[in-house]
């Protein structure tokens, strides 16, 4: 694979990036392919599902579920920066990126990463808000706040990822730019850098700090906050209730939160290591595909409406009252 360059005021300007990706044989390209390929699909459908039942459902017309689908709308593209490429190079000899592309897929890569810690931490203080404060909860979280909300997270996302881009972008890379990963990452790419890449560092460390460890910190806060309140409950069954509405997303925090901060946490040369791209898989391919499930399988409401959703959507309307009855034995099998 050739690298190809341009000259310009003396410096070698790079067009091209070569994405080692994963060093294995081809038949084992093959397969990784087919992996990936049918949970990428996967991790769609299971998104897609749960807009599609939030929006038919008007009783899952609440906050929570507002921010939850706003989650899976954005780990719909999120999964799609990364997948779709990957899988073109595990059938392909030629792993080469453009320098625009390699610079787009960061772009929005770095968006939906911040967005999604953002908006985690605001899903955690809608919780704080139901738990400690259950009464005023209709008067705090409404519809405007709500939507406020989403809207900051997705700004700050944007902006925090364009600056991010302006820094990175204008460095040189000289040589063979081989990026150790399979997709453009900040650690790799200023590893490669041919220049002092302090300043972009600086820059990156700073809007990392902020755009991880304040909503860290919101998260933190709210569930000790939570969970003071929970152990003055008297009744267990209460307790349990109120444990019950916030463990889903809960288990999504630890899994994002820890999974990131195990990479982003870390010197930059830690990325010379084969093993940062097996952790980089557990955010980009595994966290999205078990999201869904999690909120699934330990939310009645959305299993309800999901079971209501697929089974009764589409029944011809024979009587009113038999596909009522219909739907309702549907969902206490």
């Amino acid at each position: 694979m050739i690298t190809k360059v341009l000259e310009v005021d003396n410096h070698t300007v790079t067009t091209h990036f070569v994405l080692l990706g994963f060093s294995t044989r081809s038949a084992f390209q093959l397969l990784l392919f087919f992996v990936f390929l049918a949970i990428y699909l996967l991790t769609l459908v299971e998104n897609f599902l749960i807009i599609l039942v939030i929006y038919s459902d008007g009783k899952l017309h609440k906050p929570m579920y507002f921010f939850l689908s706003n989650l899976s709308f954005l780990e719909m593209w999120y999964v799609t920066v990364i997948s779709p490429k990957m899988q073109i190079d595990f059938l392909s000899h030629d792993k080469t990126i453009s320098f625009n592309g390699c610079m787009t897929q960061l772009y929005f890569f770095v968006t939906f990463v911040c967005t999604e810690y953002i908006l985690l931490a605001a899903m955690a203080f809608d919780r704080y808000v139901a738990i400690c404060n259950p009464l005023r909860y209709p008067l705090i979280m409404t519809n405007q706040l709500c939507g406020t909300l989403v809207a900051g997270c997705w700004f700050c996302g944007l902006m925090t990822a364009m600056i991010k881009i302006v820094f990175i972008a204008r460095l040189y890379y000289c040589g063979t730019p081989c990026i150790n990963h399979y997709f453009c990452d900040i650690s790799p790419l200023l590893n490669i850098s041919c220049e002092d890449s302090s300043q972009a560092e600086l820059v990156d460390f700073f809007l990392a700090l902020m755009v991880i460890a304040v909503p860290l910190c919101v998260v933190v806060a709210s569930y000790a906050t939570i969970l003071t309140t929970v152990l003055r409950i008297p009744s267990s069954q209460g307790r349990h209730k109120a444990f019950s509405t916030c463990a889903s997303h809960l288990a999504v925090v630890i899994l994002f939160y820890s999974t990131t901060l195990f990479t982003y946490a870390r010197p930059k040369l830690m990325y010379a290591y084969n093993s940062n791209k097996m952790v980089s898989v557990l955010y980009t391919v595994i966290v999205p595909l078990l999201n869904p499930i999690i909120y699934c399988l330990r939310n009645r409401e959305v299993k309800a409406a999901l079971r209501k959703t697929i089974l009764c959507k589409g029944s011809e309307p024979r009587e009113d009252g038999a596909v009522i009855n219909s739907c309702v034995e549907s969902l206490h099998e």
